[in-house]
C-alpha cells in the first residue's frame, strides 16, 4: 500500500490531497490513516490536506484549500 500511494504522490504535484472518510470513521483504521497522512506529508509535502465525508463530497472538501 505504501509504494502504491507514494508512487501516486510522487507522481504529479498536488495542490490537494483528500482522505476519505472510510480511513477516518472506522477504529481499527487508525493505524491506516496515521499511514496515508504521513506519506503525504512525505511525498507531497506542499500540498494541503482535504477530508471527505462521501465520494460526493470530495470535491467540496479539496475546494475549502484550493485557491
Amino acid at each position: 500500500m505504501e509504494a502504491v500511494v507514494g508512487d501516486a504522490l510522487r507522481a504529479r504535484s498536488w495542490e490537494c490531497v483528500t482522505v476519505g472518510g472510510g480511513l477516518r470513521d472506522a477504529d481499527d483504521r487508525a493505524e491506516l490513516l496515521e499511514r496515508v497522512v504521513n506519506l503525504v506529508r512525505r511525498h507531497a509535502p506542499g500540498a494541503a490536506i482535504a477530508f471527505n465525508s462521501t465520494p460526493a463530497d470530495t470535491y467540496e472538501a479539496a475546494a475549502r484549500w484550493i485557491e
